[in-house]
């Protein structure tokens, strides 16, 4: 019996030793990896990176982790041209079945889901700001996107009749769809009425529908679904053998 303790006591330190060290090699990894995503992705900031699962040294034998979660915050994403850019201001991708080569020079999950949110401010950047004529002597322009409720966006839009600026702004709900896996559309549902004026379809689209293109989001991760939420649009983002490094 003595034995068997004696035993016993020294498998538990083992065991736990073997934890201490597990977990020290886990959170090594972890800031590795954010500082070359950091690199790669040429980030302000460094990224947060979680490696799950455990015990996380049988992965690295393995040459391939279960789960890993990756956090950008303040992502400047590419934006249909060279010069533009649009912030993302929270980035978040759970990576599953990530592989590396034997000098951990690079990494590639099989496949990658997350979120990314988009406030209105920025948003509206794409947005018609400037007064553009829709009308002999007619005028409008975008001044405000919110949450319309519902998963819309709510469009709010100034026009001038004539010389004279309405006194209230007019507002149409838009649904807002992902097109193409890298551009986000608002479209209105209905359309806004100024003052009376008979105006031309074609014209008010013009105002108040727009796109705005996301692409080079790390890996080449590509948008999936988006809806409006209280501070933005929230999207949902997704992608198959998504590069982490190399």
């Amino acid at each position: 019996m003595r034995a068997l303790r004696i035993l016993l006591i020294f498998v538990v330190i083992l065991g736990g030793l073997f934890v201490i060290a597990d977990r020290l090699a886990v959170n090594f990894a972890e800031g590795e990896a954010a500082d070359r995503l950091k690199t790669t992705e040429n980030l302000a900031a460094t990224p947060d990176v979680s490696i799950k699962g455990f015990p996380f040294l049988t992965q690295v034998v393995g040459g391939s982790l279960d789960d890993i979660e990756v956090g950008i915050k303040n992502y400047e994403a590419a934006a249909g041209n060279g010069a533009q850019r649009i912030r993302i201001d929270d980035l978040r991708a759970d990576m599953k079945g990530v592989e590396f080569s034997g000098d951990y020079s690079s990494a590639t999950a099989t496949s990658a889901t997350g979120t990314a949110t988009i406030s209105y401010d920025e948003l509206l950047q794409t947005a018609k700001s400037e007064p553009t004529q829709v009308a002999p002597g007619v005028t409008a322009h975008v001044v405000g996107l919110s949450d319309g409720g519902n998963g819309k966006i709510k469009v709010t839009v100034e026009a001038t009749v004539l010389g004279t600026k309405l006194p209230e702004p007019v507002s149409v709900l838009s649904t807002v769809t992902v097109v193409d896996g890298d551009t986000v559309r608002v479209k209105a549902d209905g359309l806004p009425e100024f003052a009376g004026v008979d105006l031309a379809e074609n014209r008010v689209r013009a105002i108040t529908d727009f796109q705005q293109k996301i692409d080079g989001l790390p890996g080449g991760i590509k948008l999936d679904t988006v809806q409006a939420a209280p501070n933005g649009v929230e999207i949902t983002v997704k992608g198959s053998d998504v590069r982490l490094a190399g």
